[in-house]
């Protein structure tokens, strides 16, 4: 039986959303359901509505009008979403990044990074199933 897995990717560029869509396509083992909004307003909204429920969200460092993950993130935890968040960034070498838990985030990823690999490696991290089934 084939895991489903659903994630949240929260980018204002829809050209990430196709890519890393087609990466997640790559990931074996594992169906992933990749949902996308373009800001954090329109990620409360869909975490509100409850359906799907989600496994992980994947949140752009800088998504305006926020500066960065400082903001967002804390904003999607005080609204009440507990599971793993990933922060992606096109580079993770800011000091900011080396205090990541104080801001909710689970981890970074350098969009340089991202691949089917690293993907499947942060669901097998990350993901809990319940009796061998995701969501």
């Amino acid at each position: 039986m084939t895991v489903t897995v659903n994630i949240l990717l929260v980018d204002d560029d829809p050209a990430e959303n196709v890519i890393i869509r087609a990466l997640m396509r790559k990931v074996v083992n594992v169906e992933i359901k990749l949902h996308y909004v373009e800001t954090i307003e329109a990620a409360l909204e869909f975490i509100r509505s409850g359906e799907p429920p989600l496994d992980m969200i994947l949140v752009d460092n800088r998504l305006q009008p926020q500066v960065d993950f400082r903001e967002t993130v804390p904003e999607l935890r005080q609204n009440g979403y507990i599971g793993p968040i990933g922060v992606i960034s096109s580079s993770i070498a800011d000091p900011c990044f080396q205090a990541i838990e104080d801001y909710g985030v689970d981890f970074r990823l350098d969009k340089s990074e991202l691949d089917s690999t690293a993907i499947s490696f942060i669901i097998q991290e990350f993901v809990e199933w319940e009796n061998g089934s995701g969501s």
